[in-house]
């Protein structure tokens, strides 16, 4: 890898310890003014500053987000289609390689359909993107989509891991499953887990524990943090299950205390 691929994937993997909590705040591109995303702006900016990166849209990061925030971007450059139409696997780039290089994105995301209808079509968006980054020195992370017809179990996953991979993919975006060490070991590149649908605070850190300690390199999550009723206490709980190996007890009880003291922002060493 180039210098510059280097720098960009270590802003992603910001820390030490090579691990990352990446907020994602790109679900309205299909499914609009998501519950609790209303205002992004209103909801980046107490976020912001505990984030190790932000994955998003090109409209929302230059309404929402100032661009005094030191925070990597991850730019979604894959859509096309909404939660009201068709197919949500039929999907194009909808963005430049010269807009995301305006924007000064750490990093490329796209989304790969395995085994839908727009398969085919989803992986060549894919291969055309890492081109395109590897061009300019840009990482590309691949998202396994999944579609109400696929099982998320390892077998599932780790072939669309491997194949994201396959392709050329620097980082890979993917849901935790049962036996998942076993997708972190057929797959060559770094994983980070979604968050998925809102879960009740507990239940998200505990999937943000096991998946770490099956291998994964970080979580991206956006309902689980930004729809709870205490946001910031609870990206400060994620971080500590991310980069500092707390139980989830430790930051359960952390996230319960500062749920009393809700104006607790103290900034994390960034």
């Amino acid at each position: 890898m180039n210098w510059g691929m280097k720098n960009r994937l270590s802003l992603i993997m910001g820390q030490d310890d090579g691990r990352c909590v990446m907020l994602a705040v790109d679900h309205g591109y299909f499914l609009g003014p998501t519950e609790g995303l209303e205002n992004p702006r209103e909801v980046l900016t107490p976020l912001l500053p505990f984030a190790d990166s932000v994955m998003l849209t090109r409209g929302i990061l230059r309404t929402s987000v100032r661009p005094e925030f030191r925070v990597p971007v991850v730019l979604r450059i894959s859509g096309g289609s909404s939660i009201i139409g068709e197919d949500l696997s039929k999907e194009a780039l909808i963005a430049s390689i010269e807009d995301a290089i305006r924007l000064n994105a750490s990093c490329l995301a796209v989304s790969v359909f395995i085994g839908s209808k727009y398969e085919h079509q989803t992986l060549m968006n894919l291969a055309r993107l890492v081109d395109e980054g590897e061009r300019y020195g840009i990482p590309v992370l691949a998202v396994t989509a999944v579609g109400r017809e696929m099982t998320r179990d390892s077998r599932y996953l780790g072939l669309a891991c491997r194949i994201a991979a396959e392709f050329g993919a620097h980082i890979v975006k993917t849901y935790y499953c049962n036996d998942f060490d076993t997708v972190v070991r057929s797959c060559p590149v770094p994983l980070v887990i979604a968050g998925g649908k809102k879960l009740p605070e507990k239940d998200a850190l505990q999937l943000a524990h096991d998946a770490i300690s099956s291998g994964a390199s970080g979580v991206d999550m956006g309902r689980n943090i930004w729809q709870s009723k205490t946001p910031v206490s609870m990206i400060k709980a994620v971080r500590a299950i991310v980069h500092d190996g707390l139980t989830v007890e430790e930051t359960n009880r952390t996230f319960i205390h500062e749920s009393t003291n809700a104006n607790v922002t103290t900034n994390p060493q960034k």
